[in-house]
């Protein structure tokens, strides 16, 4: 897809979210990406402050390659956690 279409893919569905007031459920349903870019910022702000590192490597799908886990297995498990989130990024939309 490229930069392109998934800036404007993200746009459109940052935008739809704010149109119709389900903030919490994009970032329910973006959850893997939200602790992607939640663990780039700990490990550089750790980092900063006290010289440690946090994870063995930012972002966390690396921290898990580090730690010995194959890629087809990061990846796989992140299709799970990510269709788990998907389905309790929809089960919010009926609570309203």
């Amino acid at each position: 897809m490229g930069d392109t279409g998934s800036l404007a893919l993200g746009g459109a569905l940052g935008a739809v979210s704010v149109a119709t007031h389900h903030e919490f459920a994009l970032v329910i349903v973006g959850g893997i990406f939200v602790v992607e870019a939640l663990s780039v910022v700990i490990q550089v702000l750790v980092y900063k402050r006290t010289g440690k590192r946090v994870f063995l490597m930012a972002p966390i799908h690396h921290h898990f390659e580090h730690l010995g886990w194959s890629e087809p297995t990061v990846v796989i498990r992140f299709w799970i956690i990510s269709f788990v989130l998907a389905l309790a990024g929809l089960a919010t939309l009926k609570l309203r």
